[in-house]
């Protein structure tokens, strides 16, 4: 049998602060002078994620989560503007204000697989990931949880791997239906034009990009959870 290597984490700073539109106006204007646009959002400057989030039969992830606990991970099927052409299946790990990403990509029909209880092909990756999952879906009933949708505009910098986005239109949708339809029955999360800013970067914000960060007057720093905010609407928390 095949030795699997261990995977070594990378861990990045991550901020994250709840700003109104007109401080996305004001960032948005001084960013650009500064960073680039993400060359993956195309012409229309933005792209649409859609994840699917999972948790154990314990809930262990929202518990962790909304407990304030240092060490936590969640697990989550991502995709881009609705398409099967990049499907991934993540593992986010969080240490304090640090990040940690484990990822395998997955064809449309290995999710389906996944998603019909049927994880085996799992064993068969190299990926130490895969493995994983594999025992998380069978011993602790790894499940879907909630869809989560927003539109990303992402602005990068090369220089310690900045990379700032502005997250809007956020939305939830309970788990039925098809994963790549744009039309599934979701429902807004926040109002008057409410958004997410997060900021990620290696060791090192460059001052220019931190002063820009200054102008927004009406950010709040917050460890916003998009999935915490969308699992309220089945929970009622």
């Amino acid at each position: 049998m095949e030795k699997r290597k261990e995977e070594q984490l990378s861990y990045r700073h991550e901020l994250k602060y709840y700003i109104n539109y007109k401080d996305y106006i004001v960032l948005r204007s001084a960013l650009s002078h500064v960073m680039r646009h993400d060359s993956n959002t195309g012409k229309k400057g933005y792209y649409d994620i859609r994840s699917l989030y999972f948790d154990d039969l314990e809930n262990t992830a929202l518990v962790e989560k909304m407990a304030g606990t240092d060490h936590r991970a969640k697990y989550r099927v991502r995709i881009y503007d609705y398409s099967d052409r990049i499907i991934r299946f993540e593992k986010k790990i969080k240490e304090g204000q640090f990040i940690a990403k484990k990822s395998i990509k997955l064809t449309k029909q290995e999710l389906g697989q996944i998603l019909s209880g049927k994880y085996d092909f799992l064993l068969d990756r190299k990926e130490p990931l895969a493995r994983e999952l594999f025992l998380e879906l069978g011993a602790k009933q790894l499940r879907p949880k909630v869809f989560v949708d927003y539109k990303r505009e992402p602005f990068i910098f090369p220089y310690e791997n900045v990379r700032i986005t502005f997250d809007m239109d956020l939305k939830s949708g309970i788990v039925k239906g098809n994963i790549f339809d744009p039309n599934l029955p979701v429902i807004p999360v926040f109002r008057n034009g409410l958004m997410v800013l997060e900021v990620k970067f290696n060791k090192y914000l460059p001052d220019y990009i931190r002063r820009v960060l200054e102008n927004a007057e009406g950010a709040t720093r917050s460890a916003v959870s998009k999935y915490v905010l969308c699992r309220q609407y089945e929970t009622n928390l």
